[in-house]
C-alpha cells in the first residue's frame, strides 16, 4: 500500500459509481490494544461482501482521510484512512494504520465478492 493521494483515490471511487459493488468495512481497536492495557475497551466493526450501489463518493480531509459513499437511502462512511492500493483484481483497498503501523480501519470496494 502507499500513502493516500486524494485525487487518485477519488478517481478510482468514481469508477464504481452507479454499479453494484461489494464492500468490506472493518474497524478495530481491540486486537491491537487489549493486550497492552486491560482497561482499554475493545471496539470492532466488521462487514464483508455487502452488495450496494452508490451514486456519490467523496474523499475528504488532509490526512488521515474520510471516504463517504452515498447510497439511495443512506451512507457508508469511513474515517482515519491513510493508505491505499488498486490491485490486479480491480479492487480499491483503503486502510488506516496507527502510529505503530497497525490496522485500525479498512474500506475495500470490488465489483466481485471478496474471497474469504
Amino acid at each position: 500500500m502507499k500513502r493516500i493521494v486524494q485525487e487518485d483515490v477519488q478517481a478510482y471511487l468514481n469508477t464504481f459509481l452507479n454499479k453494484p459493488v461489494y464492500i468490506h468495512l472493518e474497524t478495530t481497536t481491540g486486537s491491537y490494544s487489549a493486550h497492552k492495557d486491560e482497561k482499554s475497551m475493545t471496539v470492532v466493526a466488521f462487514i464483508r461482501n455487502a452488495k450496494v450501489k452508490y451514486h456519490q463518493a467523496k474523499i475528504t480531509g488532509n490526512g488521515p482521510y474520510r471516504i463517504g459513499l452515498k447510497l439511495e437511502e443512506g451512507w457508508i462512511y469511513a474515517e482515519g484512512l491513510t493508505d491505499w492500493v488498486y490491485n490486479e483484481n480491480n479492487q480499491l483497498l483503503t486502510a488506516g494504520h496507527n502510529s505503530e503501523g497497525q490496522l485500525a480501519i479498512s474500506l475495500q470496494i470490488s465489483e466481485t465478492p471478496f474471497k474469504n
